[in-house]
């Protein structure tokens, strides 16, 4: 079966920018911690996962339709046209899309919608037919995983990928809730609030007792505890508002076709890669 490999651009960058020791910088005084990180770690997920496809897909910095949903949205995002240069990892953006071109990679960024839009797509259209991996720490992309589609998340020899196991045992649900469960608890790295009173255990045992979040709001004169129960009737508009922001489908027109995705590891090393874009 082909193997689809989906990279959050824009995330792998930030973990790598922000999580080198130091900032490092070529012998023309050029930095490129974020590049080096950046292809390192791509090489390293594609020995591992071995795929026949790859897109990596970054977020453009256009106005984003779920902020017109909700003006909180990511409102606690650092505006990063207002920082330094050597704080910005956008700085090394130019030079992260050079290495890809070298490693023969297709990369885009979103005019339109957001990554996650693009990678649930891939999910939807090519999850029956081809193995779909999706490397970020975004956790909206678990309510994606199935058994043909599961999240990598990247710690060098701690990485760990996400399947339907790892959630239930995780979150005590099916992947298949996991908005509903994000909803019910709120993201605080996309400024989402969820519903007072409601930690990861009490909307998993909501969401085992009435199986959706529409079905808690609908129930919640059954909820037995008093707190939890007038915190649901409550925040029933939020829940709801929260669940457009946060579920994933397949709606957006996909950069790629699949078989414009082919891709076949020659072998090529981190260093290779950045001689060849001379940055070494």
């Amino acid at each position: 079966m082909d193997r689809l490999l989906l990279v959050d651009g824009s995330n792998l960058l930030f973990q790598m920018f922000f999580g080198m020791p130091s900032r490092i910088v070529n012998p023309d005084g050029k930095a490129i911690q974020g590049t080096l990180g950046f292809t390192g770690a791509l090489l390293k997920i594609i020995r591992r996962i071995e795929p026949t496809h790859v897109a990596v897909l970054f977020d453009g910095e256009h106005e984003k339709e779920r902020t017109g949903l909700s003006a909180d949205y990511k409102a606690n995002r650092v505006d990063y046209s207002q920082v330094a240069e050597e704080e910005n990892p956008f700085s090394q953006l130019p030079d992260v899309y050079a290495a890809l071109d070298y490693l023969g990679i297709r990369h885009r960024e979103t005019t339109t919608c957001e990554t996650d839009d693009w990678i649930a797509g891939y999910a939807f259209t090519c999850g029956q037919t081809a193995e779909i991996v999706i490397s970020s720490f975004d956790s909206d992309f678990f309510q994606l995983i199935t058994d043909h589609v599961s999240v990598l998340r990247y710690r060098g020899d701690k990485t760990v990928i996400c399947t339907p196991a790892y959630i239930r045992e995780k979150f005590g649900i099916a992947p298949d809730q996991y908005a509903d469960f994000k909803s019910l608890t709120g993201d605080s790295a996309d400024n989402i609030k969820g519903a007072d009173k409601v930690g990861p255990r009490t909307a998993s045992q909501l969401l085992v007792e009435f199986g959706t979040l529409e079905n808690v709001i609908a129930n919640a004169e059954a909820i037995k505890k008093p707190s939890i129960r007038e915190s649901i009737i409550q925040n029933a508009d939020r829940l709801r508002m929260n669940y457009r922001l946060i579920k994933l489908g397949n709606r957006e027109r996909l950069p790629f076709s699949f078989d414009e995705l082919e891709y076949k590891y020659s072998g090529i090393s981190t260093n290779d890669v950045l001689k060849g874009i001379r940055l070494k």
